[in-house]
Formats: C-alpha cells, structure tokens, sequence
C-alpha cells in the first residue's frame, strides 16, 4: 500500500512548502522511499490528483467543533460546511471566528473538538500559534475538491483515502517526549532539538510507538534530523501514523466517532 505523510502549512511557498513523505507499507514496516515538497496550493492539488490507491495523513484539522457549528448555524454535513467556509475569503472567516470567540466567556473563548482533547491538540479555532484555522480553511477545500474518501466525515469509493493525523500526539504523549524539537527560527534550531530529533527517528526505526518499523536510507535519516523546522520529520511522523490506519479495520477510528467533527489518528 502507498502510505503518503503531509505536513501542512496554509501558505506554502519555497521557504516553508508543503512536505510529503511517500512511502509503501509492507507487513508492519514502513519502506520512506521520498520527501516531497509542494512550494504552492498548486503542486498540493497536483498532488492529491495523484492515482490511487494510497492513504494518506493529513497535519491539519478536517473540520470544525460541533459545538462553533451549532451556534453560528452553519451546515452540520461536513461537505456542506466545508463548502460553507470555502465561500468565505480569509478576513471574512478570520472575522466571524474572532467575533464568536470574543461573544464567549473568559477561559472558555475556544470551543474544541471531542477529539482535540486526548490528542492534545489546539482548537480548531485557533488563528495564531498555531493557525490551524487556517490550514482548516485552505486544507478542508482541496480535499473535498478532490473527491478523496474521507472516513467518518465522507466515505465514498474514491481508492485515495485522507486521514487527519497529528504528530505531536506521537512525539508528546505516545513517546513521552516533553521537549521541543522544531522550530521555524534559524536562531531557534539548536543542537538540543536536533538530538531531539535524532531520539524521535531512532524511536521509529526501533517500531515504537505505534509497532510500524520505518526504513529508509541513511541520506533521507540524515535529512529528517538535520531539517531543524521539523517538517521533514513530522511529515514522516504522519506517515507512520497513516501506515498504522491502514493495517487497522476502519483505520483504527473509534466507533461513533465523529459526529462530523472528524478524528485524529491513534487518539
């Protein structure tokens, strides 16, 4: 099976690009044979225009919070909503979360997904550190645009399959991992995240945590522990968590998950 990792951002360009690690899954071990990366929004729908069949993990959120739909009264079906949010230009999505977020009370301004919570991950809603409102915005369209099979929020007969992955719930809570090992600021990208780094890639050679045994050459180990943004690795990170889906019936999804909020991989 063709296992795809994606490392998102919601404005790829040479300096920061949209990173893949292309892989094929056999048995438990996980052969990393490329890093891809995607400069545009362009080279990304290119991308995943690519034949099938693959599975592949996605680094941003699906969809948005039960609760922030309900509220605003957007559509509940997530190709409705999806199509709903695409129709707004990003002030106007920016404005209207900003709007509800402020119409809240203090220390409850974000409203979360049922999965956010024991992945570990931000809100949906966020718009800065990280803008995962935004990879939402840009990301959700192209997916759909795509006609990818999307379990639990829209399963079709498309052999391209897209699951939401995240991959510090692998490195923060599956591995145990407390300290920081990426950062977008030269100055930031130490010598202690890169030994960082190197315990992580170690860590998924050995087949821990998720029993999925990555392989690949030496020059690609080397890039994913020298690449101190982090993108390299976190691409891979998803693919691991990908290649665990695919080897699981139902992808490994919790039954009744959802609800159109969607799921986070392993969570």
């Amino acid at each position: 099976m063709r296992i795809y990792g994606v490392d998102f951002t919601c404005a790829p360009r040479r300096a920061k690009p949209i990173t893949v690690a292309s892989g094929i899954l056999e048995g438990n071990a996980l052969h990393v044979e490329d890093l891809i990366l995607l400069p545009g929004f362009a080279e990304f729908e290119a991308f995943l225009a690519r034949p099938g069949p693959w599975v592949g993990g996605f680094d941003f959120p699906f969809s948005l919070p039960a609760e922030l739909v309900r509220d605003l009264g957007w559509p509940a079906r997530w190709s409705a909503l999806v199509a709903h949010c695409a129709a707004m230009d990003r002030p106007a999505f920016r404005e209207v979360l900003d709007r509800y977020r402020n119409s809240r009370k203090p220390g409850n301004k974000y409203a979360h997904r049922a999965t956010d919570r024991p992945a570990g991950s931000s809100s949906p809603m966020k718009l800065v550190n990280p803008p995962v409102a935004l990879m939402f915005h840009e990301g959700a369209r192209r997916l759909l645009d795509a006609g990818l099979s999307i379990p639990i929020l829209r399963d079709n007969d498309a052999d391209r399959i897209a699951l939401e992955a995240y991959p510090g719930l692998l490195a923060r809570k599956q591995l145990g991992i407390r300290a920081s090992y990426k950062s977008d600021t030269r100055a930031e990208q130490t010598s202690s995240r890169r030994a960082v780094r190197r315990q992580i890639v170690d860590a998924l050679q050995a087949g821990r945590p998720l029993d999925i045994k990555i392989e690949m050459e030496e020059k690609l180990r080397e890039s994913l522990i020298a690449d101190g943004s982090g993108d390299l690795l976190d691409a891979a990170i998803c693919a691991v968590q990908a290649a665990w889906a695919a080897s699981r019936r139902g992808y490994g999804l919790p039954a009744g998950a959802g609800d159109g909020e969607g799921w986070i991989l392993t969570a």
